[in-house]
């Protein structure tokens, strides 16, 4: 049996709504670390159910970091101009403008990254691997080392400055199971003196 102190732990730490903190750690057994992996495999489906629906509305929301020198701006969209003003979707916006002005990402995603761009940072990986005696391995060492290139610079994928143990695709993801619905990020920039 759940005791309510438990739900209520968890509802503080993960922002989840009750009903499903209690059946979270009914999963689990009572375990809040297991209860928390649970709520996120479910916030991952739940995001996939919801992502086929219209983010017509939004925030634009910015962060200037205190030096003044650097910065960065963000389009997030999501359902409804209710939860657009809502302190957690705010908050979202907010967390990943810091990202992005911390871990400076080229690309949204790694489907937004030009072919040319990959071109380039494979023929420098060549160039890298030459002479190096690994010749038979270097198509397979070029493609790994692209691939964690690709994560790098793609702000979906890159993992999450404040927690590192998720990306900010999972990030996302988590607020959509929070809200209860679709959330897009759909473009940034990032200013840099």
């Amino acid at each position: 049996m759940v005791s309510i102190d438990q739900v209520k732990e968890l509802r503080q730490q993960t922002g989840v709504s009750i009903s499903e903190c209690k059946k979270a750690l009914e999963e689990s057994g009572g375990d809040n670390e297991k209860a928390k992996e649970v709520l996120r495999k479910w916030g991952k489906q739940l995001a996939g159910k919801k992502s086929t629906r219209e983010a017509g509305s939004g925030i634009i929301d910015t962060y200037v970091h205190d030096n003044k020198s650097v910065g960065s701006m963000i389009e997030i969209r999501c359902e409804t101009d209710f939860v657009a003003k809502s302190d957690n979707f705010r908050e979202l916006a907010h967390e990943i403008c810091l990202h992005i002005t911390a871990m400076k990402p080229l690309f949204l995603s790694e489907n937004d990254i030009p072919e040319e761009f990959l071109d380039r940072e494979r023929k420098i990986y060549e160039e890298q691997m030459k002479g190096s005696g690994k010749e038979g391995m270097m198509e397979q060492i070029i493609e790994g080392k692209l691939g964690k290139y690709k994560r790098e610079v793609s702000l979906l994928s890159q993992l999450w400055v404040k927690d590192n143990t998720k990306t900010i695709k999972e990030l996302i993801e988590e607020y959509v199971a929070k809200i209860g619905e679709n959330i897009v990020l759909k473009r940034f920039i990032r200013y840099e003196i």
